[in-house]
């Protein structure tokens, strides 16, 4: 299946004139985001962010690379050594994983160390110069005016918050009926991997985490008071998921599918919008080591939309981030997924992949997904999320794949082809933006933290269970939906994509549309 036009997937269209973020990630223009881990050198993000800028003004080549070795022990004496000969800086090493994060301008730096005994993978994590290069914001939101929040105030019922009649997805998934049993514990903590968190919103404030928010932008943990944040410039895509999980039932604003739990910000996303390997490891491993039990990514892990492991770069990448994931899972976090824009079928034998790398010159590639990755989403253990429209059917440009798709919930869609029941207006969803606005986003992206929320819905009622129980009982309580077929979004006469699998799981739905209430209830 060949893959759509755009250079980048981080913006969805969608027709008339919908402004939309995409669901694996985002819009550029969003601040640097890293990673982090006890036991590392204490070394500012700035300081790092500085001399990375110097060495590219100087050769324009400084890039950055992971290092993987034996987990448990850090880097040996003799890696070390070899890093430095190789003219390579060692920024932060996670030695639970074996995963060292490396600047070096030498371009031969991952051909040399991947020689060295005791290194069993390396590349490098992106193709553009330190720091990377910003590109058009194409995703703004559509923020709601100050007459549409007084409409919607105006056709909010009696116990509704002001602007939960716009929200169609809550009743999608019976997490209106859920709030009447349960809004979810706040022991239980969700922590958004995205572009950052705008703590400071009235329907985020109250149930902010703040213990557990970092930026990891740089791949080495920033613990500064609202680092997290998004800045002006930059994309609200994790404002927005945040709103969409957790925020507060409190009399203002919208409600969020999980209102009684915590949510944190872990910063990933460089100002440019790009979401690099070593700031992706460093939120997997913030979120196993502070307490958080779901971990959200709307995201792919840049710059390549599929990693193909026959290839020593794009494999030290996925080396990386699977160990990183698989950390978090085995310290008790359950990890959840977009599975991606571009209507892709993820099973398929082979996918055309015209954007990679993103961040240098892109080329059109034949890959295998069975063999070339969309990282963490196609990682194993990994919750991997189909969006779903106002009508309860696979968005437009929702990917699938049947034995890939693990479950759908509500990404939103075009009123053109799945228009709500009133009174909500928009095919969209809607969820908090920066600065104490609202507005609303479609993609997979929108999906995913229904399906986080959920997750945080079953631990709240289930504390003690872990993460494959958690897992198990959101596949198990998800109502079963059956292939749509023919698929025919738009109505042309024309087969859009192809649903293969039962009722009780397919390529469309996977075991089927999350549960909310089944979720405080069994």
């Amino acid at each position: 299946m060949t893959g759509p036009h755009p250079r980048c997937r981080r913006t969805l269209a969608i027709p008339l004139g919908m402004a939309v973020a995409t669901a694996m990630a985002f819009l550029p223009g969003a601040t640097a985001s890293a990673s982090e881990l006890s036991g590392s050198a204490a070394v500012s993000p700035g300081a790092v962010s500085d001399a990375l800028a110097a060495a590219a003004d100087a050769d324009g080549t400084a890039l950055s690379y992971v290092v993987n070795v034996r987990p448990g022990y850090g880097p040996s004496a003799q890696v070390k050594k070899a890093i430095g000969k190789a003219g390579g800086t060692i920024v932060t090493s996670y030695d639970q994983i074996g995963v060292i994060v490396v600047h070096s301008s030498n371009p031969d730096f991952a051909k040399t160390i991947r020689k060295v005994r005791g290194v069993e993978s390396a590349g490098n994590t992106r193709n553009a110069p330190l720091p990377a290069q910003s590109t058009t914001d194409e995703g703004t939101p559509k923020a709601l005016s100050s007459a549409q929040m007084a409409a919607a105030q105006s056709a909010a019922d009696a116990g509704q918050d002001p602007l939960e009649s716009l929200q169609w997805d809550l009743p999608a998934i019976k997490a209106d009926k859920a709030h009447e049993k349960s809004l979810g514990s706040s022991k239980v903590t969700v922590a958004v991997i995205d572009t950052g968190v705008d703590d400071t919103h009235p329907d985020l404030a109250p149930n902010f985490d703040r213990a557990a928010s970092v930026n990891c932008v740089t791949g080495k943990p920033d613990t500064t008071d609202g680092a997290w944040r998004p800045s002006a410039e930059e994309s609200p895509h994790g404002t927005h998921v945040a709103g969409e999980i957790a925020a507060a039932k409190n009399g203002v604003g919208m409600t969020g599918v999980a209102p009684g739990v915590k949510v944190a910000g872990i910063k990933v996303s460089t100002t440019a919008g790009y979401f690099y390997t070593e700031a992706v490891v460093c939120g997997f491993m913030w979120a196993a080591t502070h307490g958080v039990d779901v971990t959200n990514n709307s995201y792919y892990t840049d710059p390549w939309y599929f990693n193909c492991t026959d290839d020593p770069d794009q494999k030290a990448l996925v080396d990386a981030v699977t160990r990183a994931s698989r950390y978090a899972e085995k310290r008790g976090v359950v990890n959840v997924a977009a599975a991606g824009n571009e209507n892709y079928d993820l099973a398929a034998d082979e996918i055309t992949d015209p954007v990679s790398p993103n961040d240098g010159t892109p080329s059109d590639r034949v890959i295998d997904p069975s063999e070339c990755f969309d990282i963490p989403t196609q990682l194993p253990g990994v919750v991997t999320v189909a969006a779903t429209g106002a009508k309860g059917i696979k968005s437009s440009f929702s990917n699938y794949g049947l034995g890939v798709i693990d479950v759908a919930a509500p990404g939103g869609d075009s009123t053109a082809y799945q228009t709500p029941a009133p009174p909500a207006t928009s095919g969209l969803i809607l969820g908090t933006l920066p600065g104490g606005k609202w507005g609303y986003m479609a993609g997979t992206s929108m999906a995913s933290p229904h399906v986080a929320a959920v997750a945080a819905l079953i631990k709240s009622t289930h504390p003690y269970a872990p993460p494959a129980l958690v897992k198990a009982l959101l596949y198990a309580e998800a109502d079963a939906t059956p292939c749509t077929d023919p698929y025919d979004i738009n109505g042309d006469g024309k087969v859009d994509a192809v649903c293969e699998g039962s009722k009780n799981r397919n390529g469309f739905y996977g075991w089927g549309t999350v549960d909310a209430l089944d979720a405080v209830t069994k």
